[in-house]
């Protein structure tokens, strides 16, 4: 394999793994920070709800910035951010700073999310593969934050160490990146491929608006899942460390969903009825939690893991469902910022109403029914309809 095509594989494998990790790490590390920083309840909730935020509103600057330093070092500065945020967070002694550098470290993986899309459609030989490596890494980067974070806290000798070190491994995935955004910029200027999206607004495009309903939705339930299943299963009367372990189980499933998704979508075969059953698997999920949460509650966080294989197949339709590069940019621009603000929204809003209600039944029933939406959108998605030939073409 030449290097030509090394280079690529590997630049993917590192920003896929260092996407997810910094947003991952503080939660079970929260009670250590606070000690360590005096932070207030307040100031912890701000940065339980940071990554989606900070995932939808940089998000939203990120075709900008590729229109002006190009996709690949957009992508190449995203990481930067990512490595220095995470690295001078964990040294700092003050909450604010730390909430400072810690938007700095989320926007950078903003960058990423929009930007690595876009990138991997200019590549069209291997892009199943690609994505695939993507959509994966983003998961067992995620996981592997959650899951590592503490055990490391307790080998290194503290919770600044185990924070660090994530920035470390994003600076890593800089140098393949770098490389990659020189070689594009020593390009002739006729082969550089500008940032220039066909004319019409994305929010025209029915295709895009099912897109932001599929990852929004999945988004919302995704970041709910993390924050509460736990304790729903907690109050049904499950050990805590059987919680956290169903917890793991929906995230390790989920990973099934990133090996198998593009391959599914690049067949293009037979997919309206298995995109269409997400929503009902989704639905089904909450009905146990509903009538038999302690029962067989394995059964429920499986089938709310794989109804999850909705994200997988949302970043690969972003791709599947654009034909120029710059327009999958915009695509992802568009889509992933509304996601993540549906997914910051969520779960304060599923506190809210348990408070309220002092119970789980109106919030699971609230929840089960966003699957219908779900399975509108899914079933739109899975006729081979293009973004592109949605939107009115400029004029010329």
């Amino acid at each position: 394999m030449s290097r030509r095509l090394i280079v690529p594989l590997v630049a993917v494998v590192l920003v896929s793994l260092n996407l997810r990790p910094g947003a991952s790490v503080s939660g079970p590390l929260l009670s250590e920070i606070r000690s360590g920083l005096g932070m207030s309840a307040g100031l912890a909730g701000v940065l339980t709800g940071l990554p989606g935020l900070c995932f939808g509103l940089i998000g939203l600057l990120a075709v900008t910035i590729a229109r002006r330093i190009g996709t690949t070092a957009g992508i190449a500065l995203g990481l930067v951010a990512v490595a220095v945020g995470q690295i001078l967070r964990a040294g700092t002694g003050n909450a604010w700073v730390f909430l400072a550098l810690s938007v700095v470290a989320l926007g950078g993986m903003a960058l990423g999310n929009v930007l690595v899309p876009a990138w991997i459609k200019t590549h069209e030989q291997g892009q199943v593969l690609l994505q695939t490596i993507y959509g994966t890494g983003l998961m067992i980067g995620g996981g592997i934050g959650a899951a590592l974070a503490a055990p490391l806290a307790e080998s290194l000798g503290g919770w600044r160490p185990s924070l660090g070190l994530w920035g470390w491994l994003a600076l890593s995935a800089v140098p393949a990146w770098a490389y990659l955004a020189v070689r594009e910029h020593n390009l002739p200027a006729d082969h550089r491929r500008p940032m220039v999206a066909p004319g019409g607004r994305v929010a025209h495009s029915p295709t895009a608006l099912a897109l932001t309903t599929m990852f929004g939705v999945q988004s919302m339930h995704a970041y709910v899942q993390f924050g509460w299943l736990p304790q729903i299963y907690r109050d049904a009367g499950l050990s805590a460390t059987y919680a956290g372990a169903l917890l793991a189980s929906v995230s390790g499933i989920g990973l099934f969903g990133g090996l198998l998704m593009p391959a599914v979508i690049a067949r293009g075969r037979g997919l309206k009825v298995g995109f269409a059953s997400f929503g009902v698997i989704l639905m089904a999920g909450y009905a146990g939690l509903i009538l038999a949460p302690a029962t067989v509650p394995w059964l429920w966080a499986a089938l709310l893991a794989v109804s999850g294989f909705t994200f997988p197949t949302a970043i690969a339709l972003i791709t599947a469902r654009t034909r120029e590069p710059a327009l999958t940019a915009q695509v992802s621009g568009f889509v992933q910022p509304i996601g993540y603000l549906l997914a910051a929204l969520g779960p304060f809003l599923v506190g809210v109403l348990h408070a309220v209600t002092g119970g789980w039944t109106l919030v699971l029933i609230l929840l089960a029914a966003t699957g219908v939406p779900l399975s509108w959108a899914c079933y739109r998605l899975a006729a081979p309809t293009f973004v592109d030939d949605e939107l009115p073409q400029p004029t010329r």
